[in-house]
């Protein structure tokens, strides 16, 4: 038998364990600005790569159709090629990586689904420049978001951390791939606080490694990029008290808003994955033939949305093209994402919110003009509450919103719209998205699972 330790030999030990737990978390804090590092960096050239492409994309569109149909052959291959690349790279290589891959980063959380991230970060890059440059109606956060998430694996896996670590380390990768895009340290921090409590583990070092990264990653993508906010808008001060029951109406309007989205987004979803693999590269030319005839004549419908955001808050347009524009960029954005290739729907949502707060904010200024001042201050809450009905995550949109658009007085009637628009969705039998579509590639992979067998 060992002999009996004395006082001073426990008290030593108790003390060493100590050390070695905050040296260990000293480590996940380390490793998580490593994380944000490379994945700010990842994302500052998939964002001025992109940039690039839209650029082109516009100069090839801007002379179509003025020569004869000789001028519509580049446009056409643009787009096709553009989609059937990006297709092919997902289906052969990486099926994972379709989608946002918001749903994939939850299920590997919980040790449901892989992290290959040998192939994802490479495919996931290339293939969304090719369906986001195509001008698909997709953003560029999902593909930031699981690029992070997979650089957390990879910090994970070169250093050889244990694997309790995956959890922090690729949830701060998330957050890290959130802030990229948005110019949002904020808003990546509290979306996997929020989105993702059921699967993120919380303890004190896995919240600052999240911080660590998400802050990181935006001061990269400062340095590369620029500071300016995502959205250049008028910053609002406080709306009239006595107006802030026309944002619990607004709320009201997005749960429908979001149920709706919501359904048709697994409809397009699962008619493509029905489809068989010559079929699908047949969609692929037609998805790639659609988005060029109206990206030429309606350039405002296509693309992540952030040209539709600038131009509808720099003009004013008559109600009418509002509605055809939002019910356009609705059914155009379920048809993107439901094609299968990457892409995430942040940006297009936030897109529609925008289009529908301005509808909103236009209508009620006629009928209440004491209580409207400028209806773009719906506008702001429209991104914030379709964000809330949709992903059910409120107080992510509340801060996406403030952050994207440097509107920090609106938070009170933000509070009221996101409130309302997520409880009242969820009355409606209405689950968050990601937790949908996490569902439905659980249900798929188990079906394939079977008949394979």
């Amino acid at each position: 038998m060992k002999p009996p330790l004395t006082k001073n030999k426990k008290s030593w030990k108790l003390s060493q364990r100590f050390i070695d737990t905050d040296t260990k978390n000293f480590s996940l804090v380390f490793y998580a600005s490593i994380v944000g590092i490379i994945a700010g960096t990842m994302g500052s050239i998939f964002r001025l790569t992109l940039t690039q492409i839209d650029v082109f994309r516009e100069s090839l569109y801007a002379n179509t159709g003025s020569s004869g149909l000789f001028s519509w052959i580049l446009p056409l291959l643009f787009g096709i090629i553009g989609i059937s690349i990006s297709l092919f790279l997902v289906k052969k290589i990486a099926p994972e990586s379709s989608g946002s891959g918001v749903q994939e980063i939850e299920g590997a959380l919980d040790s449901l689904r892989p992290l290959r991230w040998k192939r994802i970060l490479p495919v996931k890059f290339i293939a969304s420049l090719f369906s986001l440059g195509s001008g698909l109606l997709l953003g560029r956060e999902g593909p930031t978001i699981q690029i992070g998430a997979n650089v957390g694996k990879m910090i994970k896996d070169i250093f050889r951390h244990p694997d309790n670590k995956t959890n922090p380390l690729v949830s701060a990768g998330a957050a890290a791939g959130l802030a990229s895009a948005f110019n949002a340290p904020l808003a990546g921090i509290i979306f996997v606080i929020e989105e993702m409590h059921g699967h993120f583990k919380y303890t004190f070092f896995s919240v600052a490694a999240i911080m660590v990264a998400s802050g990181t990653a935006d001061f990269v993508v400062r340095i590369f990029v620029g500071i300016d906010p995502v959205i250049k808008m008028m910053v609002f001060p406080n709306p009239p008290l006595s107006g802030i029951w026309l944002f619990i109406i607004l709320g009201f309007l997005f749960s429908l808003v979001g149920y709706l989205f919501n359904k048709l987004i697994i409809l397009s979803l699962n008619f493509f994955g029905d489809l068989s693999n010559i079929t699908m590269i047949f969609s692929g030319v037609v998805a790639g033939i659609i988005i060029v005839i109206v990206g030429v004549y309606y350039p405002k419908m296509i693309g992540g949305g952030y040209n539709t955001i600038r131009i509808v808050l720099d003009r004013s347009f008559p109600i009418q093209f509002l509605i055809v524009l939002f019910i356009g960029r609705l059914l155009l954005t379920v048809f993107s994402y439901g094609t299968g290739v990457p892409g995430g729907i942040f940006a297009p949502l936030l897109a529609l919110g925008v289009v529908f707060g301005m509808l909103f904010g236009s209508v009620m200024q006629h009928y209440f003009p004491n209580l409207v001042s400028n209806p773009d201050i719906f506008a702001v809450a429209g991104m914030a509450g379709i964000f809330a009905s949709t992903v059910r995550a409120p107080l992510t949109g509340l801060v996406l919103a403030v952050e994207m658009t440097s509107n920090f007085e609106m938070i009170l009637p933000l509070i009221f719209t996101t409130l309302t628009a997520s409880v009242v969705t969820a009355q409606l039998g209405n689950e968050p998205i990601y937790t949908t579509l996490l569902k439905r590639t659980l249900e798929r992979t188990k079906t394939n699972k079977k008949s394979t067998e």
